[in-house]
């Protein structure tokens, strides 16, 4: 019998970002700009409502919410008192929405951006026809220092997303959505990312030449691949995944991938073998396994991820599901 998420909590417009901190969930709504706090048994709090639209969240080490601002192109950090103050700047680098956003132990902040107007171009365009050479524009991962200052830039990835840290905070690992995989950095001892390489393809080696190939051959597969992307047909397809939110399972080997494709979870292990899927009711945006028990995965769920349509339908979830 296949095991499902089963729907706990509904009426958002994008949640995402999902987080487990002080034996609670909480997570973003990209579509409404809050941030939101559920201890499993009450009522969702909402915390914080962040000027242009809430992204990525992560904590400092003296407790203080850092909360992304994808439209403000920013880093806001929540004081004692309820004030936002700014905490980080990415106007000068970033070339679309900001997006997701690692905090690790020591308060530093990693963090990604679109690179471009993604929603937009996909408004107008089948996504497949992001591939056509040069292909979408790439963006770099920001790193800044647990007082907001940035020291470093990674070289340009294709749309950094969801990130997770080893637990001995030598390896960051990174989806790139748009490149279908995950990659990983070694940390440097002062938080600088280097070396980086793919730790799980995504997609067959064979479909991404197709896709990204100049001439007729690409032409022709983006054209099939807009046919695809049908949600009808998405969603009975296995391949290929675009990681989204991801997050390791409680085995700290494996990583379970948020597709954003279809509806589903993904437990990927490295070099890319398919363990387990878990499927959700829509769309998934973001996963997480947590709980008090260390062992549910979480799965934030939309009909769209467009903010637009997502924040008029209020269709968004959160899902979960006992390992």
């Amino acid at each position: 019998m296949t095991r499902r998420a089963a729907v706990v909590l509904s009426g958002f417009g994008v949640p995402e970002s999902l987080r487990w901190h002080d034996d609670a969930l909480w997570f973003s709504d990209l579509a409404h700009g809050t941030v939101h706090r559920w201890d499993g048994v009450g009522e969702v709090e909402t915390v914080v409502k962040v000027p242009g639209r809430a992204g990525g969240l992560g904590w400092l080490p003296d407790g203080r919410l850092l909360a992304v601002s994808m439209d403000g192109h920013c880093v806001y950090r929540l004081e004692a008192d309820g004030q936002l103050v700014e905490h980080a700047d990415l106007r000068d680098m970033a070339g679309g929405p900001v997006n997701d956003m690692l905090v690790d132990a020591q308060g530093r902040a990693y963090v990604g951006n679109f690179g471009f107007d993604y929603h937009g171009f996909v408004r107008q365009q089948p996504n497949s026809m992001l591939y056509t050479p040069p292909g979408p524009p790439q963006a770099p991962i920001a790193c800044f220092a647990v007082d907001g200052s940035r020291f470093g830039l990674t070289d340009p990835v294709m749309f950094p997303n969801g990130t997770v840290l080893s637990a001995d905070g030598r390896t960051m690992i990174v989806a790139e959505t748009l490149a279908m995989r995950l990659t990983a950095f070694d940390v440097r001892a002062d938080g600088r990312l280097e070396n980086r390489r793919v730790w799980a393809p995504l997609i067959s080696a064979l479909l991404w030449r197709m896709v990204n190939h100049s001439g007729t051959a690409g032409r022709v597969t983006r054209r099939l691949s807009a046919l695809l992307d049908h949600p009808e047909i998405a969603k009975r397809s296995s391949s290929p995944i675009a990681p989204d939110g991801i997050a390791w399972d409680s085995d700290g080997e494996t990583i379970w991938v948020a597709n954003a494709l279809r509806g589903e979870c993904v437990r990927v292990a490295e070099g890319g073998r398919i363990i387990d899927r878990i499927p959700t009711s829509q769309q998934t945006l973001s996963c997480l396994v947590a709980g008090r028990d260390g062992r549910t995965l979480f799965a934030a769920t939309v009909p769209t991820d467009d903010p637009v349509k997502a924040g008029q339908l209020n269709g968004g979830r959160i899902e979960l599901l006992r390992l």
